[in-house]
């Protein structure tokens, strides 16, 4: 118990203020609170999670009972030893006699008698009150007081992390020679963010299609107009042999001229500038029903067998152009059976309606989130239906949004078309993504539970360029958020996203090739605050050079930022919770109280997490909490 450690603990008293005039406090507190109470109600009916703490500070200012039992968590997949039984078609549910139809963007549920069936406690998200809560959310953080405090609060957080490094940073490396067999390599570790189409590093890529070309050039891999090529015709198209083909002729590496350049990073994916090989090597859907992609991820698996408690969630798309996408990418992971225990998979959405309405694949936006959607709700509600996508919803724990943040776009505030008025060749905010993949999710979460199936967090990419308002967005909807770096330059949102504990995956080397030069990146100012981060690799087959691309990522970390072991096993703490490992699995390496908040709720011996690091983070945080919640109540 944090009693029982010998440590030096670091209070600063009288610091409430932190500078602000005393009739400014109390309202900028309650603006906090206000905060804080609108993300725990999206997250409440989400089924997302929210720290048992702050909630518990929350329900003493506001007077409410809480208990143990008002918890929210995920239900994640919990993975047999057998590995064929995670494939296996038996105990799956009876179909019901129930239906849906989309109103208004958003999946609404139907009874036999096609009256509204509401499952559990949902409610249905309302796009005038999302519109008021942002409204409300945007006015908190451009408040000057608040921003002034808030800056204030951070630079004490940072300020007593230094302090404990100083006179605890002895006693912290003592404390982790305790756990045998637990150092950093040992310790589990989670890729919290990676594309499954960039999951391998180059010299792997090449050596595959190498490897490829001498086994299958008689091979039809491609049909095209009735005319079948085969893969040694496709090399020569496109005047390609083993012997002419390196690195540098695959040309896959993000450098300089991606640099802010998003359009150029894209192109990086098809190697040697053809798309075709990237349709046949790193597509699920093609003439091969995407064997060679299947390889590349299993190979990838048993890369990450030969790596101690090492795991990756891997990203795959659906683009919401048709119907028929969900259930021939579920084909494919079953009949390919790309099943590991160390994998873990997401399905992340573009935001390219634009794209597919230029190409008449859809004609509204509306029509875009029908084909994201309504395969899913088949499956869940008739899943003897669609064996093969209900089993692979088991292996999916959440949902992604992705594209170029640093477009420009009007936001959510001007009166926009419902989903099937949006008709237009323009591509919606990010914010009215946001909204209906939120809704939707939601809906989707109650219907699931109800029935006793896993659900789904939705990690959306947020806050890598663009608007700060995007992290608004995150707040409200995310369970979790990947890179976060615009955090850096408002301190309001930085603050909240410290009280909330919003889990953070970052890159740095990533955003040193597309937006933001490795020194500059504010991963270690945030580490040093108390924000919950994870790294991770995004893209290793366009930015690392090693066989284990995620300890590369530690270790250019290690070195810029100096980082101790312990620095870094807490960063792998932080992983294994931020991510979709089952309850089972989490209590296996954090400890079986991991939920809890404090340092009772972590395991030394399986973290190697220094009891007084964790003893010393939840000081804090609980601190600034007991500030909000005291003044709260004036």
């Amino acid at each position: 118990m944090m009693s029982e450690l010998d440590y030096h603990h670091i209070v600063v008293t009288d610091d409430t203020a932190a500078g602000i005039a005393s009739s400014d406090l109390q309202p900028i507190l309650q603006k906090l609170l206000t905060a804080l109470e609108t993300r725990e109600k999206y997250m409440r009916r989400s089924l997302q999670r929210f720290p048992r703490r702050t909630a518990q500070v929350l329900r003493t200012v506001s007077g409410e009972p809480w208990s143990v039992e008002q918890d929210i968590q995920p239900e994640f997949t919990c993975y047999p030893e057998d590995m064929l039984q995670a494939l296996s078609t038996e105990d799956i549910p009876e179909d019901l006699p129930y239906s849906f139809e989309i109103r208004n963007g958003i999946i609404t549920l139907l009874d036999s008698a096609g009256n509204l069936y509401t499952p559990g406690k949902l409610h249905y998200p309302d796009l005038s009150e999302y519109k008021e809560d942002l409204k409300t959310l945007l006015a908190i953080i451009s408040n000057g007081p608040l921003k002034t405090y808030c800056s204030q609060r951070l630079k004490i957080l940072s300020s007593k992390f230094h302090l404990h490094l100083l006179v605890n940073e002895k006693k912290e490396f003592i404390d982790l020679q305790v756990a045998s067999h637990s150092d950093f390599y040992n310790v589990a570790k989670v890729d919290t963010h990676i594309h499954a189409a960039a999951c391998m590093n180059q010299k792997k890529f090449l050596e595959f299609i190498c490897k490829t070309y001498k086994r299958d050039s008689g091979r039809v891999v491609q049909e095209i107009d009735g005319k079948k090529t085969t893969l040694g015709q496709l090399f020569q198209c496109l005047n390609l042999t083993p012997e002419n083909l390196d690195i540098d002729a695959l040309n896959m590496r993000a450098d300089r001229e991606t640099f802010q350049r998003f359009d150029r990073f894209n192109e990086k994916y098809n190697p040697v500038g053809a798309n075709e090989l990237r349709a046949l090597y790193l597509k699920t859907n093609n003439y091969i029903n995407g064997e060679y992609f299947a390889e590349l991820v299993k190979e990838y698996a048993e890369s990450l067998d030969d790596s101690t408690n090492q795991f990756a969630e891997l990203r795959l798309s659906i683009y919401g152009s048709r119907l028929t996408e969900w259930k021939e990418l579920a084909d494919w992971f079953f009949h390919q059976k790309v099943c590991s225990p160390k994998l873990r998979w997401m399905i992340q959405v573009p935001r390219i309606y634009n794209v597919f309405h230029k190409l008449n694949k859809i004609k509204s936006f509306e029509e875009m989130l029908d084909n994201l959607f309504r395969p899913i709700f088949e499956a869940t509600l008739w899943p003897q239906k669609h064996k093969s996508l209900h089993l692979f919803l088991k292996h999916v724990t959440a949902f992604d949004s992705v594209d170029d943040e640093s477009k420009t776009d009007e936001g959510f505030f001007p009166q926009l078309p419902l989903p099937a008025d949006w008709t237009t060749k323009k591509n919606p905010p990010y914010s009215y993504y946001q909204y209906y993949m939120y809704s939707n999710i939601t809906v989707l979460n109650h219907l699931r539970r109800e029935r006793g199936m896993n659900t789904f967090l939705f990690r959306p990419h947020c806050g890598e360029a663009g608007s700060h308002t995007h992290l608004v967005d995150g707040f409200l909807t995310a369970d979790n958020i990947s890179h976060g770096l615009r955090l850096k330059k408002d301190p309001a949102l930085q603050y909240l996203y410290y009280l909330a504990q919003i889990p953070i995956a970052m890159s740095p080397l990533s955003n040193n090739c597309l937006f933001l030069e490795y020194g500059q990146s504010p991963f270690y100012q945030l580490f040093q605050t108390g924000l919950v981060l994870s790294l991770s690799t995004d893209d290793p087959l366009l930015f690392h050079f090693t066989k284990e691309p995620l300890i590369e990522e530690y270790a250019v970390a290690a070195q810029f930022w100096k980082l101790t072991t312990c620095d870094m096993c807490e960063i792998a703490r932080n992983s294994v919770k931020q991510s979709g490992l089952s309850h089972k699995e989490k209590q296996k390496f954090l400890g079986e109280d991991y939920l809890k908040d404090g340092p009772e709720g972590n395991d030394m011996q399986r973290s190697n997490v220094s009891q007084i690091r964790i003893a010393f983070r939840f000081e804090s945080w609980n601190q600034e909490l007991k500030i909000l919640g005291q003044v709260g109540k004036q």
